[in-house]
């Protein structure tokens, strides 16, 4: 991290906001130490007078606020939010590259602890007919199992046993009507990360780009599931070695048209 000490003003915005305490003010100007900074930017953002960068980064990304750009009035976001659904019925047009593209630039923005921008995006198009085979073999056998070893341990399980079971056999007698998994979804993206908490956040962004770019999605926490216990999956993905598998998103053109939202439960909220 550089500051240009011609451009700075001493005003010390950027000292007051440095979290780890990285920036000093030194005969009226900043001075950034590089020692306990973590890149997170923010003296990037909060200066006055654009004297901060970086080598780090690419420097061209950095936009400068308006109003009229990156303003959001708060009842539509609001709105946008309740609209979205869980899409499970999909045109079959393929999803163009620039869209998907876009959004991983969601996630890629998206706060993670530390800065550590630890999350990994995994788009599987090409051979998503072969991952989709052995997962639901996976998910077969874990049905399998359960099933034939009941226990108290597994007894909650049991109704997804029987779910898995079942979609193998339905997915193998018609594989184009019967596709419970992704639901015949062009695409899926798979987030990673050594952070639960960092990809799960990165997730939650993209879906909301996703449903700007007129895209539909869901989780597939089966998907996920199977992973757990079947590495062949994770190495057909060409998941990052280290990184946890938290998130598999489908994404397609919705083949169904959402008219209004729906209701929720009241928020359990404890005001204290």
């Amino acid at each position: 991290m550089k500051v240009d000490t011609e451009k700075c003003t001493g005003c010390g915005l950027c000292a007051r906001d440095c979290f780890t305490g990285d920036i000093k003010m030194s005969s009226g100007k900043a001075k950034i130490r590089n020692i306990t900074c973590f890149k997170c930017g923010h003296c990037i953002a909060v200066c006055p007078v654009n004297a901060i960068t970086t080598d780090e980064y690419d420097m061209h990304e950095v936009k400068e606020y308006s109003k009229e750009k990156f303003d959001i009035d708060p009842e539509n976001l609001l709105n946008f939010i309740k609209f979205r659904r869980s899409v499970r019925q999909f045109k079959s047009i393929d999803v163009a590259k620039d869209k998907l593209e876009a959004i991983i630039e969601a996630g890629r923005f998206t706060q993670t602890g530390g800065n550590l921008q630890d999350v990994s995006y995994t788009v599987v198009r090409e051979n998503l007919e072969e991952i989709k085979e052995i997962t639901y073999e996976t998910l077969y056998h874990m049905g399998e199992h359960t099933l034939a070893n009941p226990s108290p341990e597994n007894e909650s399980h049991r109704m997804y046993a029987k779910m898995w079971v079942d979609m193998y056999r339905k997915y193998r007698d018609n594989p184009a009507e019967n596709d419970k998994l992704f639901c015949n979804a062009p695409a899926i993206i798979i987030t990673t990360a050594f952070s639960d908490v960092n990809a799960s956040l990165a997730s939650s962004n993209m879906e909301l780009m996703a449903n700007a770019l007129g895209l539909g999605t869901f989780f597939s926490g089966f998907f996920v599931r199977a992973v757990a216990v079947n590495p062949e999956i994770r190495e057909m993905a060409g998941v990052p070695e280290g990184k946890h598998i938290v998130t598999c998103m489908t994404i397609g053109y919705p083949d169904v048209k959402y008219r209004r939202t729906v209701p929720r439960k009241a928020a359990d909220i404890s005001w204290k």
